[in-house]
């Protein structure tokens, strides 16, 4: 670590111990990212810091150019903290500008609807077809059982009559 980081960093253990925990914990959970995103409540939670402490601590680690902010949503509530200011921003037209990079995301157990996360269940698998691959549908269909095609309407699926023995995907791939 370079002793001018060092040095700055004892600096603001000095003035804020809560932002230098603060700054220590976000840092120890951004991994590679350089970014994380987190609600107050989730900061206060993960720290043990008061809600009021956190935003204290947030704006000394902006007004002290530890943390940039990038804010998400029209009324800004959602924020991204950047701790590196190495963020890309391009514009595809019309000057408009965007960043697009990774973060660690933190969620609050206690930011969630109980009922919710008891109650959702089971969601459903999306299918991962990937290059070179082809569906093969097996298994049960969802209820009621499904009917089956009609007599010269069926969908051509690549698995329908054919003998694995004489299947050739370059034909299935390339026909």
């Amino acid at each position: 670590m370079p002793r001018k980081s060092m040095e700055a960093m004892a600096q603001l253990m000095g003035e804020s111990a809560s932002a230098a925990k603060l700054l220590v914990q976000i840092t120890a959970r951004m991994g590679d990212h350089n970014a994380f995103v987190a609600s107050n409540q989730a900061l206060s939670d993960l720290t043990g810091l008061s809600l009021a402490t956190i935003k204290r601590s947030i704006k000394i680690l902006h007004d002290r150019k530890w943390i940039n902010i990038l804010r998400l949503g029209p009324t800004g509530t959602v924020r991204v903290i950047v701790v590196n200011d190495q963020v890309a921003w391009f514009g595809p037209r019309e000057g408009l500008r965007h960043s697009l990079f990774s973060a660690a995301i933190l969620v609050s157990e206690a930011e969630q609807d109980a009922a919710e996360m008891l109650g959702n269940g089971r969601l459903h698998e999306l299918p991962a077809i990937y290059r070179g691959e082809m569906q093969l549908p097996t298994g049960d269909g969802l209820p009621p059982p499904s009917q089956p095609s009609f007599l010269g309407l069926e969908p051509e699926l690549p698995a329908r009559h054919v003998d694995p023995e004489q299947l050739d995907i370059e034909d299935l791939t390339h026909g």
